[in-house]
């Protein structure tokens, strides 16, 4: 069975550690691709398919813009853990090469609409063979070091410019994927395209008075408010800070958007970190810490950053892809950093935790 019928929601089968290698050239990849050794662990075990990774966004060359992505797959709460990239805290989610797996019925038993016998043998050597496991660890190092012996990783994230192509905004069979895929549903495309339509008014014709409109409307259907909008700190002035020592666990609020807005700069930074629209539809909602982040990788240069004050990640929390033009429904689902003064300790008896956030982007 082609990937292209596969759809969230499948079943499938991760393939053993040797028909896997068998696919991967001397660098540990496949069409540009690596293999990490974090990904062995999920070998011979079944997940269902959490979203077809027909396209994805560059975060490499530092644009954003939509890329396209061929034969792959993201597996339903498959995360790196980074033990194999210095402790990377990350947690991306990983790309599954169709080559690397196998459909199946479901979460037992036989490998029922799986792959016929001569389909596996063609799967298996779809690429140059001669690698090994040591090899696909070694694939995790890049040639040359950084300064002072710094360590520079390869991973799937840093090689994602290797491993696509270009991918215009303007390309609609993307779209049409998207939702035949079962990435995303049609009301969420309508809404993406109406908010995008609406955006794109508001920047030639209007904008103050539109996005006014655009609040005023949020609030008769109990949606949010313009996500495109900019702290007032002036740029260069010392943004203010916040300690809570939240531990994984603990229950938080996300401050409101206007509160959030008033800890930034004009560029949407406190401390450097940016506050993106795609943090927006999560703003008064509660949700656990998932953990503290200190450590990440630069995906531009593959070396280790150390945070000078950590970040929160939080359960379920990812970006959605609702507000980025260049990489509408993106389902890469990137997992946003939060400072803590924009949350807020809350008692557990006193509140439920928010599950998903709110779901059409005319609804915010």
């Amino acid at each position: 069975m082609a990937l292209r019928e596969w759809k969230a929601g499948d079943w499938v089968e991760v393939r053993c550690r040797e028909e896997v290698i068998e696919t991967l050239d001397r660098r540990g990849q496949l069409d540009g691709l690596p293999f990490m050794p974090e990904m062995f662990a999920f070998c011979g075990r079944r997940f269902r398919v959490y979203k077809r990774a027909h396209k994805t966004c560059d975060t490499v060359t530092g644009d954003y813009r939509g890329r396209k992505m061929t034969d792959a797959v993201h597996l339903d709460g498959i995360r790196c853990d980074g033990r194999s990239h210095g402790g990377c805290e990350a947690g991306c989610l990983i790309f599954w090469k169709g080559a690397w797996l196998r459909k199946v019925s479901g979460p037992s038993g036989d490998s029922g609409g799986g792959l016929a016998a001569n389909e596996t043998q063609s799967a298996a050597s779809s690429a140059p063979g001669q690698c090994t496991e040591a090899d696909v660890v070694r694939g995790t190092m890049a040639g040359s070091q950084g300064e002072a012996g710094e360590a520079a990783y390869v991973c799937q994230a840093t090689r994602i410019p290797a491993a696509t192509a270009p991918l215009s905004a303007w390309d609609v069979r993307q779209y049409i994927e998207d939702y035949t895929s079962g990435n995303v549903g049609l009301r969420r495309i309508a809404c993406g395209f109406i908010y995008m339509g609406y955006k794109s008014l508001a920047r030639v014709r209007g904008g103050r008075i539109l996005r006014w409109l655009y609040d005023a409307s949020a609030g008769l259907r109990g949606g949010l408010k313009y996500p495109r909008k900019y702290g007032t700190i002036p740029e260069g002035t010392r943004t203010p800070t916040g300690n809570l020592d939240l531990q994984p666990g603990e229950l938080v609020r996300v401050k409101s958007y206007e509160d959030i807005l008033a800890t930034c700069d004009t560029n949407n930074r406190n401390r450097g970190l940016y506050f993106d629209a795609e943090m927006v539809p999560y703003c008064g909602r509660v949700y656990r810490v998932l953990r503290r982040v200190t450590n990440i990788l630069n995906e531009k240069t593959g070396k280790m950053e150390r945070m000078k004050s950590p970040c929160i990640i939080l359960e379920g929390v990812v970006c959605q892809a609702r507000y980025s033009e260049c990489r509408l429904f993106c389902p890469r689902s990137i997992y946003p950093y939060w400072r803590e003064i924009w949350l807020e300790r809350v008692a557990e008896r006193r509140m439920e935790v928010s599950s998903v956030a709110p779901p059409c982007v005319t609804k915010g």
